[in-house]
């Protein structure tokens, strides 16, 4: 009995699906765009299921030509992994790589690391996106994925790339305005700039202070008229003196150097922010996922040596 689904269609609908049209795909085959036309047929056929909606000037992928182009290119990756560790630990990074990231960092930091990485690894295919909320952990969509903090309990790798702290900061001419907090309850009574990203708790802001047994941490529920779920955003109304900001120290170093923003309630520490690369465990073994989060961990600057990937599950018991 003939499969429905036939090895060597996967990377066809794979090549199909990444060109965006039949003409497109056939140029990158270097086959007819007839032929094209008639294998996708064939496939839809053997499927019982419409893989693409055609029009006269443009193609779209149906919810199962969604669901297929993704397990294809799964599935093509893991035959890339396989070849890879049978040729050993010397494999050149090749195939396609697709990488996860929040939109501020990824845009300012993640990317321009890409652009390096594909002039290094020219066999390498990165796609790249950039996303509010991160995905799952367990979500088989990407091969890497860019975290801030270290990662809830799941079957993944994660390894620190970078340190990050999280600061509170203001711009000088609001705190002359408003005065300069204190402690961490004075907060209740300025305007704090909001970031709804994640699942983290909206507008509560944990701060610690003491060491040891004399640590005590304080939830503080603030307030103000201006919030956003864009990084960017939120640094630039803090530069204009709209109030008072949390964020990762990567986004607002250089302003702090420069004097346009000041650090507030210096002697309180935020939850940890440090940066992780995220990835299943089946991919601890290929070389191109190895390859770039070894790249990007150079790139940013982490020169300690790093121990070898846990699982998180042996992380988070620490």
């Amino acid at each position: 009995m003939v499969s429905p689904v036939q090895p060597a269609d996967l990377g066809f609908f794979s090549t199909l699906a990444a060109c965006g049209s039949l003409s497109a795909a056939a140029r990158e085959l270097g086959i007819s765009t007839p032929a094209v036309s008639k294998r996708l047929a064939q496939m839809e056929t053997r499927l019982g299921v419409t893989l693409v909606n055609r029009t006269t000037r443009r193609m779209s992928l149906t919810p199962e030509g969604e669901l297929y182009v993704a397990s294809a290119r799964r599935i093509l990756g893991e035959i890339d992994d396989m070849a890879q560790l049978l040729g050993g630990a010397k494999a050149e990074a090749q195939g396609l790589l697709r990488v996860n990231a929040t939109l501020g960092f990824g845009r300012s930091h993640v990317a321009p690391v890409i652009s390096k990485f594909v002039r290094k690894h020219p066999q390498v295919e990165v796609q790249l996106q950039l996303s509010v909320n991160p995905p799952p952990l367990t979500d088989d969509a990407f091969d890497v994925c860019i975290r801030f903090g270290a990662p809830p309990e799941a079957r993944v790798i994660a390894r620190r790339i970078a340190s990050n702290r999280r600061l509170l900061c203001a711009s000088p001419a609001y705190l002359a305005r408003a005065g300069q907090p204190k402690v961490p309850n004075d907060l209740t009574h300025h305007r704090c700039i909001g970031i709804r990203q994640g699942d983290e708790a909206y507008g509560v802001w944990r701060l610690s202070t003491g060491r040891g047994a004399a640590q005590r941490t304080e939830a503080v529920k603030t307030r103000g008229a201006l919030s956003t779920n864009d990084g960017e955003i939120a640094v630039n109304w803090a530069l204009d003196g709209h109030g008072i900001l949390m964020r990762a120290e990567w986004d607002i170093a250089r302003y702090l150097r420069s004097g346009r923003l000041v650090q507030v309630l210096a002697h309180c520490r935020t939850p940890d922010a440090d940066i992780y690369a995220v990835y299943p465990q089946r991919h601890q073994l290929s070389a191109r996922v190895r390859a770039f989060v070894d790249f990007i961990a150079q790139a940013l600057g982490k020169d300690e040596a790093e121990p070898k990937p846990e699982p998180v599950s042996a992380l988070s018991r620490r």
